[in-house]
């Protein structure tokens, strides 16, 4: 059973330093915030999404995911990928890849729970798959391949998917 709210941190959590906010200050059941940062995707030199109206979902011990909003993305550069998955607060997510012969990069919710409402149709993507960036800033993978939290300087963890996180 998951104990972590955001509520208090933990005594194994990193303190965060001016500027940085620790995944375990963020609240469970996830926030949806907006964030006017300039937010870009890329693959291979192109420009698969450009944004400064971004929402972060902050969920405790998870480094925030970005999702953009659908005009802001390049929706003719991607094709359907199969499988999908179910979130516990946000519903059932497709997934996008950048041709038939290649894994999952992006996905969204075309019907989210109405708590996530806000999130129908923006779209996330796998920092491990594609470039991503947020002001500039090339964002690290969040560790495990399931997970697509966009991990920055100013975020501090450790992070869900980490090696030895597994108990949480």
């Amino acid at each position: 059973m998951w104990t972590f709210t955001g509520k208090e941190r933990p005594p194994f959590a990193e303190v965060p330093g001016p500027g940085q906010e620790s995944v375990w200050d963020y609240p469970r059941p996830p926030a949806l915030v907006d964030d006017a940062r300039r937010v870009q995707v890329r693959a291979s030199g192109r420009v698969l999404a450009d944004s400064s109206r971004a929402v972060r979902v902050l969920e405790t011990a998870s480094p925030p995911t970005f999702y953009l909003p659908p005009g802001d993305v390049a929706l003719d550069r991607f094709v359907d990928a199969p499988g999908r998955s179910f979130c516990e607060w946000k519903g059932a997510a497709s997934y996008l890849a950048l041709d038939q012969a290649t894994q999952a990069v992006a996905w969204f919710y075309s019907d989210p729970s109405p708590r996530f409402a806000r999130l129908r149709g923006y779209v996330a993507f796998y920092p491990s798959r594609v470039e991503c960036f947020v002001d500039d800033e090339r964002v690290r993978a969040q560790a495990g391949e399931f997970y697509g939290g966009w991990v920055t300087d100013e975020i501090v963890g450790p992070f869900k998917g980490d090696p030895a996180t597994g108990h949480w």
